[in-house]
């Protein structure tokens, strides 16, 4: 069974094409600059084999049709009709409190999704507009939303509630929902999996680091907590985005610069960060490579970062009455050997071990913390896409 998983943004496209049957991508790729100039599609095949189209992308729709113009490609696809395609799997960021499952797109799912706009209106928009154009485009393949936000649901009520006004939950549906579901999902039962163990018996925290980044508590298979809230702005330090920052603290600035609301939102999500602390970048090659020629705000920001995500992890463990597992996944998570180094010292009182050697290791499975360790650490690559693709051929084999 072949399926195909999209990943709109505002002004991208990512997408992935699986054969299920052996569990193997055929094609994945991206369609990049949507309704900008210089608009290009980037795709790679199974075998290796690369290319990448330049033109015109006025819309999601345009760049929906392009992708499936190019994998049915006689010269470039990878399948040799659309008719092989047998459903459509979507990210879909914010699924409110509507959905604690992935769920088949139909009229009234979509209605709902239209209604949470204003949960996710950077974001709910544009998986929508791949929704639309699927819809249109091959009106006749099932389509299925899997929410970024439906994992953290089972969090109880003390844990994503705010200490504001209640009436004002009930309004406006203010309260912490938590990102990166899919995947923190993904990690902690294949953490459980190479430890051989019933993830229904483990205390997990999963490390989900890269340009956006969180953490969640995962107590016997279950989301208790996570460090994301009613936007993807808070909780660690990321790229651009500021993470905790103290209320008071964003409208004294409000006041002295002279900026309102969409100034503000611009301010937290694309200027702050590593890169506001640091002046140097949002990735955090850039920044090692900055610290260790003696940038100190370059050192400042590693500092910040790993002390956050320290933080985030004691937490966890206190929450949850001790961590049995800790996972890094994401960019950072699976590539920063240093970075997870430090995240992990100075928890000797946790019985938490690191082995040098074994943690020298980028994007793949492995176990880094030492044997006589209590908590075990290890490194997952995340499977988003797969996530995806998995629930979307479970639930139309379902209808």
């Amino acid at each position: 069974m072949k399926i195909l998983v999209l990943n709109c943004g505002s002004s991208s496209i990512k997408f992935e094409l699986f054969e299920m049957d052996n569990e193997t991508t055929l094609a994945s790729g991206i369609v990049e600059k949507v309704g900008m100039k210089g608009s290009f599609l980037k795709m790679e095949k199974e075998n290796g084999d690369k290319v990448k189209f330049d033109g015109e992308v006025l819309d999601h729709k345009i760049g929906v049709e392009y992708i499936l113009g190019v994998v049915s490609s006689k010269k470039h696809g990878a399948i040799t009709s659309l008719e092989e395609i047998k459903a459509v799997g979507h990210r879909v960021v914010h699924g409110g409190e509507d959905f604690s499952a992935s769920v088949l797109l139909n009229d009234e799912v979509i209605k709902v999704l239209e209604d949470n706009i204003d949960l996710a209106p950077l974001h709910n928009p544009a998986n929508l507009k791949g929704i639309y154009a699927l819809k249109e485009l091959l009106p006749e393949i099932p389509q299925v939303g899997v929410f970024d936000t439906a994992f953290h649901q089972t969090m109880p009520a003390k844990a994503y509630m705010y200490g504001i006004p209640y009436s004002l939950y009930k309004k406006y549906k203010i309260r912490r929902y938590g990102f990166h579901g899919t995947s923190h999902r993904y990690v902690h039962r294949r953490a459980a999996e190479i430890v051989g163990k019933n993830v229904e018996d483990l205390k997990i925290i999963t490390c989900h680091l890269g340009n956006g980044a969180s953490l969640a508590a995962i107590k016997n298979g279950k989301s208790v907590d996570t460090s994301m809230g009613f936007t993807p702005v808070e909780g660690l330090i990321m790229g651009t985005r500021v993470g905790d920052i103290d209320v008071g603290a964003l409208t004294h600035i409000m006041n002295k610069e002279e900026i309102g609301r969409d100034v503000a939102t611009v301010l937290v999500n694309k200027f702050s960060g590593m890169l506001g602390i640091t002046g140097v970048s949002s990735d955090m090659r850039d920044i090692e490579d900055a610290a260790a020629n003696g940038n100190e705000r370059a050192q400042l920001g590693l500092d910040m970062y790993a002390y956050r995500v320290k933080k985030y992890i004691g937490s966890y463990a206190a929450a949850m009455g001790g961590v049995d597992i800790i996972v890094f996944t994401g960019g950072i998570g699976e590539n920063g050997q240093e970075t997870r180094f430090d995240i992990c010292s100075d928890f000797e009182f946790l019985g938490l071990k690191m082995d040098n050697e074994k943690n020298k290791i980028r994007g793949k499975e492995a176990i880094v913390s030492s044997d006589d360790s209590k908590v075990t650490v290890m490194v997952v690559p995340t499977k988003e896409e797969y996530v995806i693709a998995t629930d979307t051929m479970k639930i139309i084999s379902e209808q």
